[in-house]
């Protein structure tokens, strides 16, 4: 099994995918180009662990499937939605080293803010 690195685009991807599928009761079988199915799956499983999105591990450890967004997961990919905050939030995170999700998802909120003219 290779190394997995948490890759918040692929995540992010995901999201807009499931959400798709607003009102499943099943899993949803995802095919992203340019991953191989362990590393969606992985990226299924920790949105899962994060309260992103519900999912089930169906036999084994690396075949996790989505089946909605939560409540937190809708309010992520809505802060995450535009690319331009998106982007500006990678990049301020990047500075650090890396993405840590809460302060990520503070700042998308705080760019959010800045352009509804709320701060």
């Amino acid at each position: 099994m290779e190394i997995m690195k948490r890759d918040m685009d692929l995540c992010r991807t995901i999201l807009f995918e499931v959400e798709k599928f607003p009102f499943r009761t099943d899993w949803i079988n995802l095919k992203i180009d340019g991953y191989s199915k362990d590393e969606i799956a992985y990226h299924v499983m920790i949105l899962n662990q994060a309260g992103l999105i519900d999912a089930r591990n169906l036999d084994t450890l690396t075949d996790w499937r989505p089946i909605n967004l939560t409540w937190e997961g809708h309010e992520f990919l809505d802060a995450a939605r535009d690319n331009k905050r998106w982007e500006k939030a990678k990049s301020a995170m990047s500075q650090l080293g890396g993405f840590v999700f809460d302060v990520g998802k503070q700042l998308l909120v705080q760019y959010l803010r800045q352009e509804l003219n709320l701060t």
